[in-house]
This record gives C-alpha cells, structure tokens and sequence, in this order.
C-alpha cells in the first residue's frame, strides 16, 4: 500500500467515524505523514507534516496491515511495531479511524 492510497482510506474512515477525535494525530513513516485533524466532525486528513497532540511512528507496511485488520493497534503498540508520543488519550480513539 501506497502513502496515497493509505491517506485515501483513512479520509474514508475519518469520513465516517461517528465523532470526531477532538484533536490532531500525525502518523510518521520513514517516507512521509498522514496528518489527522479531528478537531472537527468530520475530521480533516492531508499528508502535511504539522505538530500534533499525538504522533504514532510506524512502518507504512504495519499501518497497511492494521488499515486491514492483520494487525491489532495494540498489539503493534505492545510488539514494539509503533512508538507513541503526546496524549495518549487521543492515542486510544484511534481504534475509530484505523477500522
């Protein structure tokens, strides 16, 4: 999966999450970002590298795999396969947007 088509997929998904995150979310790959501003519903995705209440670095393949469903989010956290920095609070909403 591309970061293009894997932005596309989360704008679905922030698309129609029924709440909005209340804050912002940056996922960090080696080869880019995806941006999340779920300070209104909907949310907002672009692949623009801002500061966050949160950032999640990761493997674009392991992001790729929990866009699916191959990976569960807290596995990947708890494996070691995403670091996350900020609010972890905002961290845990995430389920919303990653299914």
């Amino acid at each position: 999966m591309s970061l293009e088509s894997a932005t596309q997929k989360v704008s679905e998904n922030v698309a129609n999450a029924a709440s909005g995150l209340g804050a912002t979310v940056k996922f960090a790959f080696g080869e880019g970002v995806i941006f999340i501003d779920g300070t209104t519903t909907p949310g907002s995705v672009s692949n623009e590298d801002q500061d966050a209440a949160c950032t999640v670095s990761m493997e674009l393949s392991d992001f790729h795999d929990m866009l699916n469903g191959d990976l569960n989010p807290m596995s990947a956290f708890m494996g070691g396969k995403m670091r996350i920095d900020g609010d972890m609070s905002v961290a845990m909403k995430l389920q919303s947007v990653l299914s």
